[in-house]
């Protein structure tokens, strides 16, 4: 038994017997020996950085679009052959090539799977010294391992976030836009969407205003970049203290998603030294007030970390 245990790990990066899956991700596999999660993005690497696995997360149209470009040009492009490999998700297709980061000469693999809501990405980078361990065999062999999971625990995804939220406001659904960058709390989900019921999105934005006196024509500015809503109009924004802190809110009127929903947006910024927290509730217009109560006890109930 000690002989094929020494053989096995002579003959290349083994897998370990379970899909893993990076904090706050949906899409996971059985990482290859010597990899492990990832510090500064969502995947796993080898200690010393130099074989990447990242995984995310991409519309659920685009596995389709893939699908097809795949089954017209079996033969792909610019000698990149494109393959398929069955996965517990489904039928997959990857491609490999060889190209250059730097100086560097590595080999890029990316693969693309189905989610149902969404579909899975893989990216895979090798650089040439690591080629002879991490294989077109062992690369394949993880992707056939390749799982996807429907939810990702609550806690798994709050504890991700750079602030404590402490009341989720009886929303049925949370959900991360970006593991450790946004979260949304919804009644509605990814199938029938989330407009057509009240849904918060909460998360940090890199700028702040430079003076006070900036501050409001900066919360209307970023107030009209708000995604998904179209037709608006600011119907006040006035400055606030959100649990003692320099804050603004601001409401708008506008119409939202495929049926051209009537709602109410309300956002608050709550204003700090480098980043401002910012919080985005919408609602039909015929559940504004409701709603309005929900988004007032999620907002209060934030924390810094």
């Amino acid at each position: 038994m000690i002989a094929v245990a020494l053989l096995v790990i002579a003959t290349g990066p083994a897998l370990a017997a379970d899909p893993v899956f990076p904090p706050g991700a949906r899409v996971g596999m059985t990482p290859l020996v010597g990899l492990v999660p990832a510090k500064t993005f969502v995947g796993f690497e080898t200690e010393d950085h130099a074989v990447k696995v990242l995984v995310a997360e991409l519309p659920a149209e685009a596995y389709n679009e893939v699908m097809n470009a795949f089954k017209a040009n079996p033969a792909g492009t610019g000698g990149i052959k494109p393959q398929s490999i069955e996965t517990s998700a489904g039928l997959a297709y990857y491609t490999a090539e060889n190209a250059r980061d730097g100086a560097t000469n590595v080999r890029r693999y990316s693969m693309i799977l189905p989610g149902g809501t969404f579909s899975g990405y893989v990216a895979v980078q090798v650089p040439e010294s690591a080629s002879k361990i991490y294989t077109d065999d062992a690369i394949r062999q993880m992707f056939a391992s390749a799982a996807i999971r429907k939810q990702v625990p609550v806690e798994e995804q709050l504890a991700m976030m750079p602030f404590k939220v402490s009341e989720l406001g009886d929303f049925k659904n949370v959900r991360t836009l970006a593991p450790g960058g946004a979260i949304v709390l919804a009644d509605g989900d990814e199938k029938t969407g989330f407009e057509a019921a009240p849904f918060m999105v909460i998360g940090l934005i890199a700028n702040t205003p430079a003076q006070p006196n900036d501050r409001g024509r900066f919360a209307q500015e970023v107030a009209t970049t708000i995604p998904g809503v179209r037709d608006a109009h600011i119907t006040m924004s006035e400055p606030m203290r959100i649990q003692g802190l320099a804050g603004y809110e601001t409401r708008i009127d506008a119409t939202s998603g495929k049926d051209n929903t009537p709602v109410t947006v309300v956002q608050w910024l709550r204003f700090g030294d480098q980043n401002s927290l910012r919080i985005i509730g919408s609602a039909p217009r015929d559940q504004w007030s409701t709603a309005f109560t929900r988004f007032r006890a999620v907002r209060d109930g934030i924390l810094p970390r």
